[in-house]
């Protein structure tokens, strides 16, 4: 049956996309793979449509499974709150109940010294990464608090380490973590566990990122000790598993680091 059969998870950012070898080349995805294989029902967000439709067909044709696809798209200059609470609603009409919110969506204009930064691309990774986790939040506490369920954030080493040429990226993802902390503070009473991933994994993102900005990924970018970055859906995605499981949820307010082989490290 699995962990989730027959539960709600929204999960932003949930796109299908693949690396240049065909294999999974999406943190989302892997999230949405790992979930599904547990039964969940899911609810995934992104800006773009036809990568949504992508997962959902996938995903049905492989799991007993409904997929609810929600194009949103927090940004600057629009209406968020709103965008948010709709995708919410959307969830609420389909399948009734919320379970986990896996906060994953985040753009940015990597590889940028903080001096050569622009508004434009400072707020894209505010509002893509920090605002859109703090509006889903907020549109889903409701709800999350009837189901006492979890809510899982995404930061980075990027602002653990402060990686060259991710200034506003790093900022959205330390936002991210502060916010996650006040939150596991305050929705403990409610029965909400909250915590946050910082990952290391291969993907189609980072792939490109690495072949348009070679010297900045040899900074900042170390192979882990096990010589290969996290699976997607494997260590990632097993990880949220297991950090929304009533069986085996962690301690709400964790940062929990993952990197190639080496499972989870608070």
């Amino acid at each position: 049956m699995g962990f989730f059969h027959g539960k709600t998870v929204i999960i932003t950012g949930g796109g299908r996309a693949v690396l240049k070898d065909g294999s999974c080349g999406s943190i989302g995805y892997g999230i949405a793979t790992a979930f599904a294989k547990e039964g969940a029902n899911l609810v995934l967000t992104g800006r773009n449509l036809q990568k949504l439709m992508q997962a959902k067909e996938e995903l049905e044709r492989l799991y007993p499974i409904e997929v609810l696809p929600v194009q949103a798209d927090i940004c600057a200059g629009a209406d968020n709150e709103t965008t948010a609470a709709h995708v919410v609603q959307k969830a609420i009409e389909r399948f009734g109940d919320i379970h986990v919110l896996i906060n994953n969506a985040q753009a940015s204009a990597s590889g940028v010294t903080l001096t050569a930064h622009t508004t434009e691309q400072f707020d894209l990774a505010i509002y893509s990464g920090l605002y859109a986790t703090f509006y889903y939040m907020k549109a889903c506490y409701p709800y999350l608090a009837k189901t006492k369920g979890s809510v899982i954030n995404f930061a980075s080493g990027a602002g653990l380490f402060g990686n060259f040429g991710q200034s506003a990226y790093a900022a959205a993802k330390e936002g991210i973590r502060g916010l996650s902390r006040v939150a596991a503070t305050e929705w403990g009473k409610d029965g909400i566990n909250v915590n946050v991933v910082c990952p290391l994994a291969w993907t189609a993102q980072l792939e490109s990122w690495a072949a348009a900005n070679p010297e900045a990924f040899k900074a900042n970018v170390k192979m882990p000790p096990m010589g290969h970055f996290a699976d997607s859906e494997t260590e990632i995605g097993r990880a949220c598993v297991a950090l929304a499981s009533p069986d085996l949820k962690y301690m709400s307010g964790e940062t929990i680091t993952l990197e190639g082989g080496m499972g989870l490290r608070p």
